[in-house]
């Protein structure tokens, strides 16, 4: 949802009609703002829909709602509004503070048509507005509060004032000018002249006390706090030292953390207790057979069930922060350092995982293959997808490669020149790479092809590089084991500082060995 702003005031009052009213313009069009996630946006004139009134909130949030759009005008320069407020308290500080000048009108809306300019700018044609905020501060400058209308008995008194019954010369110098407003003025309902945009206000950096407070109260109100700060703040030099400046933008990260084995195989829930566990597996099956003569005996054979041991893994990694890294830099850092913590450990189970199954590979299912040949790929693809049936009837379904032996699938050609495994599935086509050089998917004759990095990193018992092979198998042939525990954090007040961990338990365990090959070069 895209957030943006107004912050200008008049206010108006007049007899006769009760009126609750705060009049806005509530989007500039062709204007570019950067909005709450950081975006740079511009709405184009007519773009914001709705199929019923946008509500009124306070700061965004949901559980405080004070009213509802009761009128627009959509002009070619910007979208008017008018805000009704209810009979609340909340609505009547709403009203005492916009007219002071304190508050700006946010709009909440979610786009579904927009582009992308040359310069990364994200322009909207067509949005749904769903609600309107009074905040404090704007991110359109163009977005304003032009007026607010309240009649003389909806004026809000603490419950320790009295009302004023002779009032001073200034009193009545401000009541002459409230009569001398014509009603005829607010049913015409005249166009509202804008200001001039006015200087930005000065931020007030909170207190400590002030910025906990906001903390422990959360959602939009704490994020709108967070997001002063961070434009407020600058370098501060003391001393020729600079202070570590806030993050203001989300934090780069340069690796995806994938898991395209574990995720293929699907990880399966472990028993809680005990660091092994069996996992059972047919040994020796019974035999069926024809009687050869009427009374004679049956076939008979024993079932035999072998263990499996399963062996729990412990994944996991810490990092200590100090109270004043904590303090000094902005709170998402917390946040940043369990995601990358989990990532992290997500990297190390399919690491793992690709490790159990590289070391399942020895002589008896490897197939010396030239990878750069079309014809030996496809023939050499056929041949162990039959070695793999003739065992127990199940056809291979994967085909686990890394990124290398990835972009030779991709280059194979055909003695045309066409490619093998192209983007875009021919007539005759044997399988199709769709996303090219951009998605790693693809379903070279008919396998679901799984492409991880992690691939690269292992060595086969043939003693060669399993980055240069490919990974035949039927997903049956592997299977993973995880209790993902997730993140954990203490304090440590002998240091001032804070104990992030992630944690989990990851196992695999080879249930058939002759059910994967590999496919590569001879060693």
């Amino acid at each position: 949802m895209i957030r943006f702003t107004s912050d200008e005031v008049i206010v108006k009052a007049e007899e006769g009609e009760s009126l609750r009213q705060i009049d806005a313009i509530a989007v500039p069009y062709n204007v570019f703002a950067t909005v709450s996630d950081g975006t740079e946006v511009s709405f184009l004139p007519g773009s914001l829909k709705f199929d019923r009134a946008p509500r009124v909130f306070m700061f965004h949030d949901s559980t405080k709602v004070v009213g509802v759009v009761a009128d627009t005008v959509d002009t070619p320069e910007a979208m008017l509004a008018s805000l009704k407020l209810a009979r609340t308290s909340m609505a009547d500080d709403a009203l005492e503070l916009a007219g002071m000048g304190a508050f700006a009108v946010s709009v909440g809306v979610n786009p579904t048509k927009s582009t992308i300019d040359a310069q990364g700018r994200m322009i909207v044609s067509e949005a749904t507005w769903e609600e309107i905020s009074l905040v404090p501060t704007p991110a359109f400058a163009g977005a304003q509060i032009t007026q607010v209308l309240a009649s003389a008995d909806d004026s809000v008194l603490s419950s320790d004032e009295e009302p004023d019954t002779d009032p001073t010369p200034e009193q009545v110098e401000e009541t002459e000018t409230v009569d001398a407003v014509q009603p005829e003025t607010v049913v015409e309902a005249a166009t509202p002249t804008p200001l001039f945009a006015m200087p930005t206000r000065q931020f007030r950096l909170p207190s400590p006390g002030e910025y906990i407070a906001a903390m422990t109260v959360g959602g939009s109100e704490f994020a709108q706090l967070n997001a002063n700060i961070r434009a407020a703040a600058g370098d501060i030099i003391v001393s020729d030292s600079v202070v570590p400046e806030p993050i203001v933008q989300p934090l780069y990260d340069d690796i995806n953390p994938l898991r395209p084995l574990v995720s293929a195989l699907g990880p399966r829930s472990m028993p809680a207790l005990g660091k092994v566990f069996i996992r059972p597996r047919i040994a020796q099956h019974v035999e069926v057979a024809q009687q050869s003569t009427e009374l004679t005996g049956l076939a008979t054979r024993t079932l035999e069930i072998e263990e499996v041991q399963v062996t729990k893994g412990t994944f996991g990694g810490t990092v200590l922060l100090s109270e004043q890294v904590i303090d000094w830099s902005d709170p998402s850092m917390l946040t940043a350092v369990l995601q990358d913590l989990a990532g992290q450990y997500a990297l190390a189970t399919e690491y793992s995982a690709v490790a159990t199954m590289a070391a399942n590979i020895d002589a008896n299912n490897f197939e010396v293959t030239d990878l750069t040949d079309a014809e030996d790929v496809v023939t050499d693809l056929y041949l162990i997808a039959a070695q793999i049936a003739s065992v127990g009837n199940y056809l291979p379904t994967h085909l686990i490669v890394s990124p290398q032996s990835w972009a030779k699938l991709g280059s194979l050609v055909d003695q045309q020149g066409r490619p093998v495994f192209p983007q875009t599935a021919p007539i005759n086509g044997i399988g199709t790479l769709p996303g090219g050089v951009t998605q790693w998917n693809g379903n070279p004759l008919g396998l679901q092809l799984v492409v991880s990095n992690q691939v690269k990193d292992q060595a086969v018992r043939v003693n060669g590089d399993a980055e240069d092979y490919l990974f035949l198998a039927n997903a049956r042939f592997m299977e993973v084991f995880e209790n993902q525990k997730g993140s954990v954090s203490v304090e440590v007040p002998s240091t001032l500082g804070r104990q992030l961990s992630f944690r989990g338990y990851f196992a695999s365990a080879i249930m058939q060995e002759n059910a994967c090959w590999a496919l590569g070069p001879a060693v």
